[in-house]
């Protein structure tokens, strides 16, 4: 451990001009006694470490000192390409690995260039989780992780429906969707690649025997296949209905974007006032029911009847609330 430390040390030192007791003892989550005995071990062990005295000192290397203890690890290599989601990095347990990563590079990196991941973090981020909502991670996500990382297999129990079931699984790949993580695995013995959410996970077992991953496997394309799959299988019904061109517009960010482009691929020229008439395929009528209402004026249900019936109540209804008042 104080091994690791002191390496660390000197790749910090390393990738700046001087360091305060104060800011190594934070980057190391250390006192400022810890750092003031590292430096003198260092200093001890042949590393030129010196401290400038008086409030504008630190610590510095002297002399142009370069470590060559630069090499990444596997887990830190791999960890540096998530550099860019820091959240995700956190939530698997990896982002100590990232850190070390990032100070290796900064370390074998000319010093005009040390600054590149500072400038690069303040131009790019990605923001998984979806607005108004408040993220969980799931327990069970840095174990599954490690799996993953380390292609070996786990005995997962995990809730379905009202049960519990217990699967051996070859885990290949792991998604973040809008704030919820999902395991890509297969069934152990040559079974099918499935999709599990991980936060309905209540038992992991990592300490299977490693697996042989099939290297044609894409993550990113079997991940976009099992979506489109999965929205398709949830839309079961069809409504027809009358949009107007603001409508027609509107109408793919009101339902799946896709089905709406579709069906509007598919529809009849519009007519004379420009209103077009479309079959749209919906999970359910209380889904569209909360969906097309989002259109407000722009959209007719022709059919099913019942679906007509209720926008026509909610009709009634609001013209009941913005009825002229009494003297108004």
């Amino acid at each position: 451990m104080r091994a690791a430390r002191l390496i660390k040390m000197v790749l910090l030192l390393q990738s700046r001009p001087s360091m305060t007791a104060a800011e190594l003892a934070r980057e190391l989550e250390v006192s400022e006694r810890t750092v003031t005995r590292d430096a003198q071990a260092l200093s001890e062990a042949g590393v030129p470490v010196y401290a400038d005295r008086g409030r504008a000192g630190g610590y510095r290397l002297v002399g142009g000192y370069r470590t060559r203890l630069t090499g990444l690890h596997r887990s830190e290599a791999e960890a540096l390409f998530l550099s860019g989601v820091p959240g995700a990095l956190r939530e698997m347990g990896l982002e100590d690995a990232a850190s070390a990563a990032q100070l290796k590079v900064s370390a074998a990196l000319l010093p005009s260039l040390r600054d590149a991941s500072r400038t690069a973090a303040q131009r790019f981020h990605l923001d998984a989780p979806d607005w108004f909502k408040e993220p969980k991670t799931p327990v069970l996500l840095p174990e599954v992780a490690d799996a993953v990382w380390d292609d070996r297999r786990v005995a997962a129990r995990y809730r379905r429906g009202e049960d519990e079931v217990v699967r051996e699984l070859e885990p290949y790949g792991l998604v973040l969707k809008a704030g919820v993580w999902y395991l890509c695995a297969r069934v152990a013995g040559g079974g099918s690649f499935r999709v599990y959410r991980i936060d309905r996970f209540t038992a992991v077992d990592t300490a299977g025997e490693r697996f042989e991953r099939e290297p044609e496997f894409d993550l990113p394309a079997f991940w976009e296949e099992r979506a489109e799959q999965f929205a398709r299988s949830i839309l079961r019904a069809r409504v027809v209905v009358r949009l107007s061109p603001d409508g027609v517009r509107r109408l793919p960010y009101a339902l799946d974007s896709l089905s709406a482009r579709e069906a509007l691929a598919d529809a009849d020229a519009p007519e004379g006032d420009g209103w077009v008439t479309v079959a749209l395929p919906v999970e359910s009528e209380e889904v569209a029911h909360s969906q097309l209402t989002a259109l407000g004026p722009e959209v007719e249900v022709l059919a099913p009847e019942s679906l007509r019936e209720r926008f026509a109540g909610d009709a009634l209804r609001l013209a009941g609330l913005y009825h002229p008042r009494d003297g108004v």
